[in-house]
């Protein structure tokens, strides 16, 4: 140690010249944290410029059109050229469009009754069906505000002659909402069941990415080689315990849900709790492979935060996902929270069976299979 009398008195900028150049050269041997430096703002930006959208558009709607009459049409017209509504006419029944909305392929079924044009021409004011599925309040109000809006203009070009006195008062037929799975919009209903997720892969992924590179820097890694184990028994090991978190981590945030937010639990315990295993498999095996890539612990929370700003941004949790444009869609569909979120709001609002949670739960089984391969083979390399 030098002796306080030994340190130079005055700054010198040859010194201070020298320790930044110095710093300048780790961070160029760093690549990874070079990376983060000029590839986050990237990302940031990309997302935030072009994939955010709180006003979705062409959102998946079931028709289903009993009167089959020029009214009809022209409702039905005028909702595609809201661009809020993109119109599947292939639904053939209301058994049909009450599955495709629990499994979450449409957003809005729309029925017209056969006695529509009837009751219209007499001045009843029939009334339209409109089933909302609510569980994301943001993806429907402004469509729904919009469809209420059309009740009023859209049938004018058609009220003519005898039906003009149709026209300029009160809406000649009424819009009946129906906001299923969350009737009062409450967004607590939407946000806490994805925030389990989002809870789950900040901590599985960081504490698992530094399992690994804990071991490495304190050197008791060697100590794990020198003993008969392969490298699946290291990696299940260390996985093992962190399953047992985040099982406790998402019984306390179910607990907080039921009754401290009041969120509905419609489906089965049963069914959650196979499904948060799933995804905690798969978030624990990407934190192990990011744990064989990063040389130290920083770098395993460089890579840990890169992938959660996507997963925040990229899976419904935080934006509608349906407002993203299709290349950020196809991103969010290769994130487990993606399907996390759509599984936890399917079970605890809708009551989905395994039929309609089965499209979410392949991909993350798929996912954890590529991921758990591709750690294994980094695992070797670093092995060697």
């Amino acid at each position: 140690m030098i002796p306080p009398s030994a340190l130079p008195v005055r700054f010198s900028l040859l010194r201070w010249y020298g320790i930044v150049l110095k710093e300048f050269i780790q961070l160029r041997r760093d690549r990874l944290t070079f990376g983060m430096i000029i590839g986050i703002p990237i990302v940031q930006l990309l997302l935030f410029g072009f994939a955010i959208n709180v006003d979705p558009r062409n959102l998946p709607t079931a028709v289903i059109d009993l009167n089959q009459s020029e009214f009809s049409r022209s409702f039905i017209a005028g909702m595609e050229k809201t661009r809020y509504f993109s119109i599947d006419r292939n639904i053939a029944g209301e058994a049909q469009a009450d599955a495709a909305l629990a499994a979450g392929k449409v957003q809005f079924v729309v029925s017209i009754p056969p006695d529509f044009s009837r009751k219209l021409m007499r001045g009843e004011r029939p009334a339209l069906l409109i089933q909302a599925d609510a569980t994301d309040p943001a993806s429907t109000s402004n469509a729904l505000a919009a469809i209420t809006q059309l009740s009023h203009n859209v049938l004018q070009k058609d009220l003519r002659g005898a039906l003009s006195k149709l026209n300029g008062g009160a809406a000649p037929f009424e819009v009946r909402v129906h906001r299923l799975y969350n009737e009062e919009g409450i967004t607590q209903y939407n946000i806490v069941p994805g925030l389990m997720g989002v809870i789950l892969t900040m901590t599985m992924v960081l504490m698992t990415s530094l399992a690994m590179t804990r071991e490495r820097e304190r050197g008791t890694m060697e100590n794990l080689l020198a003993t008969p184990t392969l490298p699946l028994e290291i990696m299940t090991g260390k996985i093992t315990p962190y399953i047992m978190i985040g099982l406790i981590q998402a019984t306390l945030t179910i607990a907080a849900a039921r009754f401290v937010f009041h969120v509905p639990f419609v489906g089965s315990v049963l069914q959650l709790y196979v499904v948060i295993m799933i995804f905690i498999g798969a978030n624990l095996t990407l934190g192990i492979t990011f744990s064989s890539l990063a040389r130290n612990q920083l770098q395993a929370m460089q890579m840990t935060f890169f992938f959660f700003l996507p997963s925040i941004l990229l899976s419904g949790f935080a934006f509608p996902f349906r407002g993203m444009p299709h290349w950020a869609q196809s991103l969010g569909e290769a994130l487990p929270l993606t399907h996390f979120v759509r599984l936890a709001r399917g079970i605890l609002l809708k009551g989905n069976g395994w039929i309609e949670l089965w499209p979410n739960i392949w991909p993350l089984m798929a996912f954890i299979a590529v991921v758990m391969a591709m750690g294994l083979m980094l695992f070797h390399k670093t092995l060697d």
